[in-house]
């Protein structure tokens, strides 16, 4: 199997995946659901996995950087918080990504995102 092939297979598991946790955790966050900010982020799978490229993909940038904005409220950014700490620790996140992924997709955060971050603070 090549790396394409590899890393598609990967992304449609993480996907169907997905279901699992959005069913488990599908509340709505304000104006966006946690199912609906994860699916902004399925592109980064394979780079916070560590699966994938060093760099995250273009796709990953565009629906981090949607989410950066639909999160415009500190209420929605502690909801979304949350919701993506669950979803990677049930993903298996590469926690030095996910430090990573502001500033290569030139995304401006007052915080560095971590899975045992405290979401309140």
């Amino acid at each position: 199997m090549t790396g394409k092939k590899i890393i598609a297979f990967l992304t449609l598991v993480m996907v169907l995946g997905l279901q699992a946790v959005t069913t488990l955790d599908a509340r709505q966050i304000d104006d966006i659901s946690c199912s609906e900010a994860i699916v902004l982020l399925v592109p980064c799978v394979p780079f916070l996995t560590g699966l994938g490229q060093p760099t995250p993909s273009t796709s990953c940038c565009e629906g981090a950087q949607n989410l950066n904005q639909k999160a415009d409220t500190t209420q929605v950014r502690r909801d979304v918080c949350e919701c993506l700490k669950g979803a990677s620790m049930k993903f298996g996140v590469n926690s030095d990504r996910t430090k990573q992924l502001p500033q290569l997709c030139n995304i401006s955060l007052s915080f560095s995102f971590d899975p045992s971050i405290d979401c309140n603070t």
